[in-house]
């Protein structure tokens, strides 16, 4: 898994796009909506569990009360910090403040390609190598729940699915992966389909 994912990181992977948004399924609105627009900066960590088992990716579920993203489906993390060292430093303390995932058992792998969203945030999604043995303490003001996907489900691209939707008056495309009784919509489902890019590419390249 190791060698896998430095490959899939690397910058030379023909898959990577260097940024993602929104807008790749629905350029006709983007000059629109980001005219005069002041992107906020943001991380998340990605974290893949290296399990005895198979690899899975861990997410959470946001509460149903929050002002912004109530319940869906993410990876724990949210707004750079002007405290914040960098980018990586905000995704670790994002994700053991929301559900206290130890930076100890995280080693920092690389990153996806970063994604800008339509209500207006650039997000770097880090990604991490998570060994087994951690314990998780959820802040249930924000995440009442933490799952994992197995990662070949993520890589079985008959579970990425393409769908439409009306946001603020307008018809949208966007990623949906279903996983049991989990819909996993919009940015979150497009850095995974992001993830199964690179693994693809790097898979095809070391084979």
């Amino acid at each position: 898994m190791r060698t896998w994912l430095k490959k899939a990181l690397s910058e030379h992977n023909p898959a990577a796009k260097g940024m993602r948004s929104d807008y790749d399924l629905n350029g006709d609105l983007k000059e629109i909506e980001l005219h005069g627009l002041t992107l906020r900066q943001a991380a998340v960590l990605v974290p893949i569990v290296d399990r005895r088992s198979g690899p899975t990716v861990l997410l959470t579920r946001r509460a149903d009360h929050l002002t912004q993203h109530a319940g869906q489906i993410s990876f724990p993390g949210g707004k750079v910090d002007p405290l914040d060292e960098d980018v990586i430093a905000a995704a670790f303390r994002e994700a053991e403040e929301e559900i206290g995932l130890p930076r100890s058992y995280v080693t920092l792998k690389g990153f996806l390609d970063g994604y800008r969203t339509g209500t207006g945030f650039e997000i770097v999604p880090v990604v991490g190598l998570v060994r087994e043995g951690f314990s998780l303490t959820l802040q249930i003001e924000e995440v009442v729940e933490a799952f994992e996907v197995p990662l070949s489900f993520i890589l079985n691209r008959d579970n990425h699915k393409l769908k439409t939707g009306v946001w603020r008056g307008t018809e949208r495309s966007y990623y949906a992966i279903e996983y049991e009784d989990y819909d996993i919509w919009g940015a979150t489902a497009a850095m995974l389909v992001n993830l199964c890019d690179v693994l693809e590419a790097a898979k095809e390249e070391m084979a």
